[in-house]
């Protein structure tokens, strides 16, 4: 962890110099924002659709791990009762001993390939959802003329980077990405996504926008 620490302290260190260098050295004001990119996927129904769809998995894998202790332990028991009967040949003992042994490197390799897969399904299905949000960083930044945009969250889920802005809703465009994906933040904090268009015939109402409250 403090190894970590150290890294972390090092690369901010080494972002703010570049920022201060560059700052120094062009003529135009430093506009610097922040953005919230948790709070923004928080909000976002893919996110939602992405996480339910883990659940779902981790759910799977581990009902295939339940399933293989189960047998596992079953195995055991019968080993046991076996041993403690007496009646057990030496070779059977010794075979089943091998079998139970191959059977728990089977499931210690099971739960940590499980772990990886679920890792990797998670970043694989958030991927193409944080690309479209540094678009939307991207777009909105420029057209608010911002020079930089710093995370206020080292990842999702992370440890702050930000931890203190002077004006600090005054910078954050999170809110502004969001509206530029669809979301729109109300001032109760729930998230509205907008409703679509009216179709050609006056007399079919539009779909109603869909109101959903926002993760805190």
């Amino acid at each position: 962890i403090e190894i970590m620490k150290r890294i972390l302290s090092t690369l901010l260190v080494a972002l703010f110099s570049v920022i201060i260098i560059q700052a120094q050295a062009q003529t135009e004001p430093l506009k610097i924002g922040t953005a919230n990119v948790e709070f923004i996927l928080s909000n976002l129904p893919e996110t939602k659709k992405v996480e339910a769809d883990l659940q779902t998995y981790e759910k799977q894998l581990r009902t295939q791990l339940e399933n293989k202790g189960t047998e596992y332990q079953r195995k055991l028991d019968e080993y046991q009762r076996g041993v403690q009967s007496g009646m057990m040949p030496a070779a059977v003992i010794a075979d089943k001993e091998k079998e139970l042994m191959t059977m728990q490197q089977s499931i210690q390799e099971f739960e940590k390939t499980a772990q990886e897969d679920l890792q990797s399904k998670s970043m694989a299905m958030l991927d193409p959802i944080l690309d479209k949000v540094q678009v939307s960083i991207d777009k909105v930044a420029a057209a608010n003329n911002y020079t930089y945009i710093i995370s206020t969250h080292v990842d999702y889920g992370g440890s702050a980077i930000i931890l203190y802005s002077k004006n600090k809703d005054a910078n954050d465009i999170s809110a502004l990405v969001l509206k530029d994906m669809g979301i729109v933040i109300s001032q109760t904090g729930s998230t509205t996504t907008p409703a679509a268009p009216a179709p050609a015939n006056p007399t079919t109402p539009a779909t109603p926008a869909k109101t959903v409250p926002a993760k805190k």
